[in-house]
């Protein structure tokens, strides 16, 4: 887990809520406060759907909403002449990405051990930061995939001109 405090405020905002650099990620949940508190719970609502649309992967192929799909609600709530007072954002890594990290360091897992690969956004009123983190289905003695993935985030940062520095 390691944590980086955001440089270039606007900057940041813009490729969060504006470009599509976060569209690997799925939203697991969200907090935005403003006059009011927004809570969103990113988990898909299946029964929502009709059968037909159930069956078709592309339709719900994840636990958790994608946050491109996410993305324009969550800019209209911060959007306006005022700055939020604060927001959260849980992110995860979509699967299959996650899967390529892992693999790509040897760490081969096959969806028993590494629940996701987390990232949190939380803005307090003055700065960004970012958390990574590690969900696991079990205790894991082994810090490789913890070490992967800040490595690539690490990656992901600097292909998208994200400045930041390490709390």
């Amino acid at each position: 887990m390691k944590a980086y405090r955001i440089s270039g405020l606007k900057s940041f905002m813009n490729k969060l809520l504006l470009t599509d650099s976060f569209d690997y990620f799925l939203l697991e949940e969200g907090t935005v406060v403003t006059s009011n508190a927004f809570q969103i719970d990113g988990h898909i609502q299946k029964d929502f759907y009709t059968k037909e649309e159930q069956e078709d992967a592309a339709c719900c192929p994840y636990e958790f909403a994608q946050w491109k799909d996410m993305r324009p609600f969550c800019f209209q709530l911060i959007k306006g002449k005022r700055t939020p007072l604060s927001f959260k954002f849980v992110l995860l890594l979509a699967p299959e990405h996650m899967e390529r990290i892992l693999a790509g360091g040897g760490f081969e897992d096959h969806g028993n051990l590494v629940k996701a690969f987390t990232l949190s956004v939380k803005y307090d009123g003055l700065r960004i930061t970012l958390v990574t983190g590690l969900s696991t289905n079990t205790f894991l003695m082994d810090k490789t995939p913890e070490q992967l993935w800040d490595k690539a985030f690490l990656k992901f940062m600097e292909r998208k001109e994200i400045l930041w520095e390490e709390v």
